[in-house]
């Protein structure tokens, strides 16, 4: 998965830490979480506000 995977990163973080509520995350952490993903195969760098906040959006709404 790359960071324009979106969805498919949403997904993945849903199935992960289910404890985990995707509205108080932070931004750091989600950083971390999605690079932790197996199956994550993007340079940890090219990610920004713009995509981890997309990202979180997916997550949320995939709940």
């Amino acid at each position: 998965m790359k960071w324009t995977d979106v969805l498919e990163l949403a997904i993945a973080l849903s199935e992960a830490p289910p404890e985990v509520d995707p509205t108080s995350i932070r931004f750091t952490d989600l950083h971390r979480w999605v690079v932790e993903l197996p199956g994550f195969s993007d340079d940890p760098k090219r990610s920004g506000e713009k995509i981890l906040e997309a990202i979180q959006q997916a997550w949320i709404d995939e709940l």
